[in-house]
């Protein structure tokens, strides 16, 4: 009885334990031949991913084309003078005393949103 109940348990543990492989593992009796056909494969995979890489974002440069428009580069401006502004801050050897330590969180988001905004009915239209 003890025996069927320890070979349940250890049909449960087997059943439930991840199964780890190893390089020392590999079946020994895979032909060669198999191996370099999947190596052809993974190459023309990659020269797929490659092509599409080049291709880049098309959000990306649909943000860019909206970063440039007159709205974009004004909330641009105001976030990259915020920056300089923390930087400036950050370089003040009283810094870490400072009681309010100014982020530029607030134009970042106005910024980011402005370009998702301007982005979002046209992406649609340029993906494939």
């Amino acid at each position: 009885m003890l025996s069927s109940i320890i070979d349940y348990l250890q049909d449960v543990k087997d059943e439930f334990s991840p199964v780890y492989s190893r390089a020392e593992d590999e079946d020994p009796t895979i032909d060669d031949g198999e191996e370099e056909e999947d190596e052809d494969e993974d190459e023309d995979d990659e020269d797929d991913e490659d092509e599409e890489e080049e291709e880049g974002d098309q959000l990306d440069k649909l943000r860019e084309q909206c970063a440039n428009t007159e709205k974009g580069q004004e909330l641009k401006h105001h976030y990259l003078e915020c920056s300089e502004r923390v930087q400036k801050q950050k370089e003040d050897p009283n810094y870490d005393d400072l009681e309010y330590k100014e982020d530029c969180v607030e134009e970042f988001f106005h910024l980011q949103h402005y370009l998702d905004e301007c982005a979002a009915p046209r992406l649609f239209s340029n993906l494939k």
